[in-house]
């Protein structure tokens, strides 16, 4: 019987913004194309693309056979989980796409499979294609993206034989281990292709780059900051940023190479607890206090405004309460599932758990004023320093980055940890620290680039709680 393999993709630069799709339609047996659909929609999220992907991908294979069974590779987690029945679907812009999709074909006769996003490279450059096409107000022309294919295949050199994969299939039916392996015999061919068509925009790209670089370095070199006011909790100061306009095009412009869609990290401060109101010192090494009934409507308002946004695909949270509980509230909106991850925990403030700062101030004044002049200093009684949580706070945020590149993704955490993400996306000195201000439920983001920079996109922001 034939059997067809769909890779599908999308994609949003913006998320909501110029958004497209791309999916492919390959016989399982010998791993050949036998279709490819792309197609600018306009302005949506990530989420839409992908799923508008899936299903022009369905009905791609629908129309070359009808009954032959379907395997669909994709690396949207949030499609693939949503459309195995193992997650709920509450978006309103996802419930009938997902329903168009299931109805292409009879119940059991497609199944699902994410794939890291590395091997959905043919359907990647579909979408992309799409977008670029959209850029200059025009459709996707298969033609145009199959001269441009040609001509990457002819500068490349003959790819090496790929052995027959070995080994037993595990839980994959066997119609299903024959398409990876005929699909293993491909990626080769592909992986030539791709670098070949790398090394040809590399050279063309060099120059902009290190504008874009450049301009990156003479931004944080020469802004400045204007005080405005202090915060009891840790004795910070707020401030209000003014950077001066680099005279090069910064990422995602006209001038600056295509570096993907970057790894996107929505922060949220958890909603207010007891603890919040009275500006007392709540960390990770005292007790693991709960959200006030203050916090929970926090958590409901910030999850409803997530929700109108319709951008985040994945949720992450620090292991304390406090945060598991905002992040529970919003999940449940979303129809998302919640990943712990210990290394957002907030800080260890030691015997300083549960003062105020004046507190502190009148019994460990001179640990205090260590603390506040140096980033290596502890807080009194075995309490973590700064300079310790920015390092666990960066393997963490390398982690998440590589876990979750082109995704948006919500990390529900603590004032320390948002704020150290903060200042190392700007390169800022750890002073920054006390020159920040941070509510309970609001929203920053940070934008991490394949190039290993980042953008600072959003900052405090308590728009949704009013």
């Amino acid at each position: 019987m034939r059997e067809f393999i769909v890779e599908a993709d999308g994609g949003s630069r913006g998320n909501p913004g110029p958004a497209g799709y791309g999916s492919v339609v390959k016989d399982a047996a010998t791993g050949q194309t036998l279709a490819e659909r792309a197609e600018y929609i306009g302005v949506a999220t990530n989420n839409v693309a992908e799923y508008r992907g899936l299903l022009a991908g369905l009905r791609a294979a629908h129309e070359l056979d009808p009954a032959a069974p379907v395997h669909v590779r994709m690396d949207s987690k949030l499609v693939i989980e949503q459309m195995s029945g193992r997650w709920k679907i509450k978006h309103p812009d996802m419930k009938p796409l997902a329903a168009e999709a299931a109805r292409v074909y009879p119940p059991g006769q497609v199944t699902y499979e994410w794939i890291p996003r590395e091997q959905n490279k043919h359907a990647d450059r579909l979408a992309n294609e799409a977008m670029d096409a959209g850029k200059r107000g025009e459709q996707w022309d298969p033609s145009a993206s199959r001269a441009e294919l040609d001509a990457v295949r002819a500068a490349a050199p003959a790819a090496p034989a790929v052995p027959e994969p070995s080994g037993p299939p595990g839980d994959a039916t066997a119609g299903a281990a024959r398409a990876r392996a005929a699909l293993a015999e491909g990626r080769a061919p592909k992986a030539q292709e791709e670098k070949a068509r790398e090394r040809q925009q590399a050279d063309a790209g060099d120059k902009a780059e290190a504008d874009v670089r450049a301009a990156r370095t003479t931004a944080a070199t020469t802004g400045t900051t204007a005080t405005t006011g202090t915060t009891a909790t840790t004795g910070t100061t707020a401030t209000t940023a003014t950077t001066a306009t680099p005279s090069v095009s910064a990422p995602g412009w006209s001038s600056a190479p295509d570096l993907g869609a970057p790894a996107t990290f929505v922060l949220l401060r958890h909603g207010e607890t007891p603890l919040t109101p009275q500006k007392r010192f709540s960390g990770s090494g005292g007790t693991d206090p709960s959200l006030s009934d203050i916090g929970r409507e926090q958590a409901e308002r910030v999850a409803a405004a997530l929700a109108r946004r319709g951008t985040i695909q994945h949720i992450v949270s620090s292991p304390l309460a406090r945060t598991r509980e905002t992040a529970g509230i919003v999940a449940a909106r979303l129809g998302l599932e919640v990943t712990v991850e210990d290394g957002l925990r907030e800080t260890d403030f030691g015997a300083w758990e549960g003062l105020t700062f004046g507190e502190v101030r009148e019994r460990h004044p001179d640990d205090l004023n260590a603390w506040l002049a140096s980033p290596e200093a502890a807080p009194t009684g075995g309490g973590e320093s700064f300079a310790e949580t920015a390092t666990r706070i960066a393997a963490a945020r390398d982690k998440l980055v590589a876990a979750y590149a082109g995704r948006t993704v919500l990390l529900v955490t603590h004032v320390t940890p948002i704020k150290t993400l903060v200042r190392l996306a700007l390169g800022a000195p750890p002073e920054s620290l006390f020159r920040m201000e941070l509510s309970a439920a609001s929203l920053s983001v940070v934008a991490y680039y394949a190039d290993g920079n980042a953008s600072l996109r959003l900052l405090n922001d308590t728009a949704h709680l009013r």
